[in-house]
């Protein structure tokens, strides 16, 4: 359960100083959902350029060269590589046809697998989110077809965002929830995670007082955002998990390492591990639950809902 954040500033009407404070408001509202690293990218004399500590955001103070068009940010809780090498710490960077920064919100579960079916060289890198990036400079080239590629080979919950050396924003949006709005007046994109995390940015910066529009981003949808704004996009076919797949085990055990988390963090949003597995047993999924957990009047209603529906069955029965 991760974060991402970030904006892409196609006018450049907007006062540097409240584009960092943008940032920065993003980074700490993205805390709910990590606090073990936190990082940006953006770019700087036409070259991507990473600053990433493992630390919450909101012991860093994140500042970029006035005139920067887009940052592309993380906040991170670690399921895999110790936080504390910050080479495992996202953006990651990447090189294809041109150079990227890369981030992740997710869990891969085929990394392993992926780096010797592919032949990927060896890195130092421990974080299974590496291997996207692995897979998209193998095939020499950013496009919206090695992205297809790399989309359809990791198995996993996943949505990618990727920042280029052109200042172009991508999101390659799995199961991983996203939410991009559009300020059309002032010419700037803006994405988080969830809507609660936009919300908290919005209103500690004021830009809740301006028009935007929500830009619909679905499952298996890739999306490109150039630095004029001009949106292009495309689709991949996801991993579907059967009965009949080879890599069944290995989705099992990817599962319930995902339901142990939960269960492990659910304390800091103040649920017990008896309202988690509640709802797990009443149908809810793992996803389901944590983007539930992102929105304290939701999970407290639907508590709610599942103990009255269980009184009312225990009703039933007695009569």
């Amino acid at each position: 359960m991760c974060a991402l954040f970030g904006w892409l500033d196609t006018k450049g009407i907007i006062p540097h100083k409240l584009l960092t404070k943008l940032t920065q408001e993003l980074a700490n509202a993205s805390e709910e959902r990590g606090t073990d690293a936190a990082g940006i990218s953006y770019v700087k004399n036409n070259k991507i350029t990473i600053y990433k500590r493992p630390k919450p955001a909101h012991k860093l103070k994140f500042s970029f060269p006035e005139n920067t068009k887009a940052v592309m940010g993380h906040t991170r809780l670690t399921t895999q590589g110790n936080q504390r090498f910050n080479w495992n710490n996202h953006p990651f960077m990447g090189y294809a046809d041109k150079s990227f920064a890369f981030a992740h919100n997710g869990v891969l579960y085929n990394d392993n697998e992926l780096k010797k079916e592919k032949k990927l060289p060896y890195t130092h890198i421990e974080t299974d989110s590496y291997v996207a990036v692995q897979l998209i400079e193998k095939q020499g080239t950013l496009s919206f077809e090695s992205l297809k590629s790399m989309a359809e080979d990791v198995h996993g919950n996943f949505t990618f965002t990727i920042l280029d050396e052109d200042n172009t924003l991508y999101f390659i949006k799995g199961s991983s929830p996203l939410h991009l709005i559009y300020f059309e007046k002032l010419g700037l994109y803006i994405y988080t995670s969830t809507e609660s995390i936009m919300n908290k940015a919005l209103k500690a910066t004021g830009l809740w007082k301006y028009k935007y529009e929500i830009i619909p981003v679905y499952e298996e949808d890739i999306l490109s955002i150039d630095i004029d704004g001009n949106i292009s996009k495309s689709e991949f076919e996801a991993y579907r998990t059967s009965f009949y797949s080879n890599f069944y085990s290995s989705y099992d055990d990817f599962y319930n390492y995902h339901e142990e988390l939960l269960l492990e963090m659910c304390g800091y949003f103040g649920v017990d591990e008896e309202d988690i597995t509640a709802l797990l047993e009443y149908g809810y999924t793992v996803d389901e639950i944590e983007d539930m957990l992102m929105d304290n009047d939701l999970i407290i209603q639907t508590l709610s809902e599942i103990r009255n529906a269980d009184v009312y069955q225990l009703c039933e029965g007695a009569c």
